[in-house]
């Protein structure tokens, strides 16, 4: 080897290395950045941490200062006990949820359709008017709605309930599927139009086989807040026995008393699977279909 081309191999090894402008400042900002979402990925979980290690705990070791430890015997009795107390308000709460949010769903896409591409005089003042019903709290309409209940002898149970979350589940379906209906192009509804499919027609054939998305984001909305709702339960469902799971938890944690503490929390992670699972499956359509129709065009 000449020592033209030892010098030339010796200069490449001892060449000082360029560093990347910025490759520093991006690799410390990437590390807190994931050093903050491990933070709220900890504060998120740890209420979930406590619900799962207090339901595999007993009696004399489920104690609020005992809170964060592990049981000193990992016991499965809460969850048969929870089980054999919320088995019959789950049966009631399924009862409750599907036939409400499927309803709902229904009215409120037609509404969203009728307001959206066949005008009527005063169509602005009526989705209004639909749209403050979601400002109404329970609240403020429990004392007469209990007064019409009891005048008009509808009775209380859980078809009295399906129907107050089809009511009170009208202003957010047709708000969502009133924008949704908004982005379709107009285009679509004239070549329907031109074709002779009236109304019912084009509604049926056209629009709504492509509403699948805020079908989706409705239900899961739907499903969410009747499953998880108290109030009216507590006023409407005709007592624990007959009510939804949100009572049948609550007589299982004996009101504000709290004493069955294991059985409380394994209550709480069963009542919670339904809407768990609905996320699970049909969560990853929820975000597209919301953003299905926040553009128009």
């Amino acid at each position: 080897m000449t020592n033209t081309a030892v010098k030339e191999k010796t200069m490449k090894k001892t060449k000082p290395q360029t560093r990347v402008p910025g490759k520093t400042g991006t690799t410390i900002g990437k590390t807190v950045r994931y050093v903050l979402l491990i933070l709220f990925l900890a504060a998120v979980l740890m209420p979930v941490y406590v619900l799962v290690v207090t339901s595999f705990k007993g009696a004399s070791d489920a104690d609020p200062s005992r809170t964060w430890f592990l049981p000193t015997e990992w016991n499965t009795d809460n969850w048969a006990r929870a089980w054999e107390a919320l088995k019959g308000g789950l049966l009631n709460s399924l009862l409750m949820v599907i036939p409400s949010s499927i309803i709902s769903a229904m009215l409120g896409s037609a509404n969203g359709f009728v307001l959206s591409r066949w005008r009527f005089p005063g169509a602005n003042v009526v989705f209004t008017l639909i749209l403050f019903g979601m400002f109404i709290p329970y609240q403020a309409v429990m004392i007469p709605l209990m007064k019409i209940v009891v005048s008009s002898n509808i009775g209380f149970g859980i078809h009295l309930l399906i129907f107050l979350h089809i009511v009170y589940g009208i202003p957010i379906t047709t708000l969502i599927f009133r924008n949704y209906y908004e982005s379709i192009p107009k285009d679509l509804i004239e070549a329907a139009r031109i074709d002779g499919a009236g109304m019912l027609r084009t509604y049926f054939s056209v629009v709504l086989p492509i509403s699948i998305p805020s079908f989706v984001v409705v239900l899961i909305w739907q499903f969410t807040a009747a499953w998880n709702d108290y109030l009216f339960a507590l006023f409407f469902g005709g007592g624990a026995q007959n009510g939804p799971v949100t009572l049948a938890l609550n007589e299982l944690a004996h009101g504000s008393i709290m004493a069955d503490y294991g059985g409380s929390m394994a209550g709480a992670l069963i009542a919670s699977v339904p809407t768990l699972l609905v996320y699970i499956a049909l969560g990853k359509y929820f975000v597209g279909g919301m953003m299905a129709g926040s553009v128009k065009g």
